[in-house]
């Protein structure tokens, strides 16, 4: 991607626009001011999948695709049979975006004024060698006879169906190879095939696919679009009619660079159309994005070297103060009825140490309460926190604790302190990746995890990538922060996916067994010139002495 300064971008924008309905810079609209329903880029779709049985599309993200796919849908499903009218099947990757896109639908067909079903919940039955698989599915029945059905997760099998199927963020699909056998098998019949998504990484299926097609291999319809030309073609002011802000130059070029911000150093892959080199990010942006959530606050702490050159009692006194100020809020805000868990990332230097505590909801969601980062701060510190954090967790059931290298002692220490049964001491490896990364990232497709809603975790999360088979957190083995596994904060400092593994490790937290509630005795507050010894912060509010912490 070449780089472009916000005044580049007004500059060439304002040079590249003739002429301007009234409503785009007076923020009045005029009936006949009012531009075509669907952006010239939806309309090339719309127009290139009526004529060819195949087509692929490699897409920029945030550029509304998938609701002029969903137009696309309706005037398919809708149409007879003499007007080349048939079934349309949707196949995404999880249930909102099924949902979603069914919804869309419905108000297409009412847009269009076609006869249709309201929306319907129903049991799709995926036909496998080992039986029938239930897929929870929506569905919109036509007068035409006809009908739109969106599932919420990957078929085994298309057999015994027929019509227009659609993949949506193909890349994304576990089996791609095999769907897309399934899928143009209809073809036979005089079907047809869309593929949409955006990238994950150029050793992705759904690149190779075009690749072929770029190569004249393979003779499938291609379509590409990058962000900017979507821009080109009217995105921001369409967006600006939606929302009655009122278009500019200036406007656009704002909201661009805040875009491009937003996905750094993944804006090649994401916005771009250019596949990352390996073999792609593991949760997809959309699932994550979908899991978060503004209400769920980030701590962060970071301490120099002069905070360590202190007395021990006077570094505890401080963490003591940090932890009424910005801690004890949060705990007593905890739902005392709900299960609590945690998990951990655990650094001395130059990476973050990250605690997350959770609570299971009664859906099954596991919701982030906070999250702490802790930068440069020494252990007897990260201890005291973790530990406070820990003795106020309503019915806590359970931890998960990075037990590698420099973390075994904390974690062997929270283990001895609050139950062998209850603190899991996590040697990350092969192993432990291969057997919990699939759990973990059904729980995003499942929208049973909710996150803070911040850029850096975002990014921690896209560091997730699959390697071998297996999903990994690519971090880097240098404490420097340096060499191309180690992506910036918003701050400036290196992180390596610290925020990804401490969920990770409370989402599997939250899969152990019950243990029940840990009971804290509180047995008053020692004074400061008798000697802090393992003072912490109260969950309610007050203080209180942890002896033998």
């Amino acid at each position: 991607m070449a780089l472009i300064t916000k005044e580049d971008w007004a500059a060439h924008r304002q040079a590249s626009c003739q002429s301007l309905p009234g409503w785009l810079t007076s923020g009045e609209i005029e009936p006949s001011d009012l531009p075509a329903v669907l952006l010239s880029y939806q309309q090339k779709l719309l127009q290139t999948t009526a004529v060819n049985r195949v087509t692929f599309v490699e897409k920029s993200r945030r550029t509304g695709y998938t609701w002029a796919v969903a137009a696309d849908a309706v005037l398919t499903s809708a149409a007879s049979k003499s007007a080349r009218g048939m079934d349309t099947l949707y196949i995404g990757y999880n249930l909102d975006m099924a949902r979603e896109f069914i919804d869309t639908c419905g108000m297409w067909a009412k847009a269009f004024n076609q006869v249709s079903s309201e929306v319907q919940e129903f049991v799709f039955k995926d036909k496998t060698s080992e039986g029938d698989r239930d897929i929870q599915a929506f569905r919109i029945i036509f007068a035409s006879g006809f009908e739109i059905v969106a599932l919420a997760s990957r078929p085994r099998s298309l057999r015994g169906r027929q019509g227009y199927v659609i993949i949506d963020e193909a890349a994304f699909h576990d089996d791609l190879s095999e769907l897309l056998k399934a899928a143009l098998a209809l073809l036979i019949w005089g079907g047809k095939v869309l593929v949409i998504s955006t990238h994950d990484g150029d050793a992705n299926p759904f690149n190779q696919e075009i690749q072929e097609i770029k190569k004249g291999r393979k003779p499938y319809a291609l379509i590409t679009l990058d962000f900017d030309q979507a821009l080109h073609d009217s995105l921001y002011q369409r967006i600006c009619l939606v929302s009655g802000e009122t278009w500019s130059y200036e406007a656009e070029a704002a909201w661009r660079d805040d875009i491009i911000a937003f996905y750094g150093s993944a804006a090649d892959e994401e916005l771009y159309v250019i596949p990352s080199n390996g073999s792609g990010t593991y949760i997809p942006s959309i699932l994550i994005e979908q899991a978060m959530r503004r209400d769920i606050p980030v701590i962060r702490w970071s301490q120099d070297e002069s905070f360590l050159r202190l007395a021990d009692h006077l570094r505890e006194k401080i963490c003591a103060d940090w932890i009424d100020a910005n801690l004890a809020p949060l705990m007593s805000r905890l739902d005392p009825k709900l299960r609590s868990v945690l998990g951990e990332d655990f650094a001395m230097s130059g990476d973050l140490t990250v605690f997350w505590p959770a609570q299971v909801q009664s859906n099954l969601v596991l919701r982030a309460a906070f999250v702490v980062e802790l930068r440069q701060m020494p252990y007897a510190q990260q201890r005291q926190i973790l530990w406070y954090i820990l003795s106020g967790l309503p019915r806590f059931s359970g931890a998960a604790l990075d037990a590698t290298g420099n973390g075994a002692p904390l974690a062997q220490e929270t283990a001895t302190k609050f139950g062998l049964d209850l603190i899991q001491q996590i040697k990350i490896n092969e192993s432990w990746y291969r057997e919990t990364g699939l759990t973990f990232k059904t729980a995003f497709e499942d929208g049973l995890i909710e996150m803070p809603q911040d850029d850096d975790l975002f990014m921690d999360h896209r560091a997730i990538k699959l390697l071998r088979g297996v999903a990994h957190v690519q971090r880097t083995t240098q404490s420097s922060g340096k060499g191309e596994d180690a992506a910036k904060g918003k701050s400036g400092s290196k992180r390596h996916g610290d925020g990804a593994i401490a969920q990770w490790m409370a989402h599997v937290a939250s899969r152990m067994a019950y243990g029940g509630p840990i009971d804290v005795q509180t047995i008053g507050r020692p004074s400061v010139a008798s000697g802090l010894g393992d003072y912490y912060g109260s969950p309610r509010g007050g203080r209180r002495d942890m002896q033998g912490y």
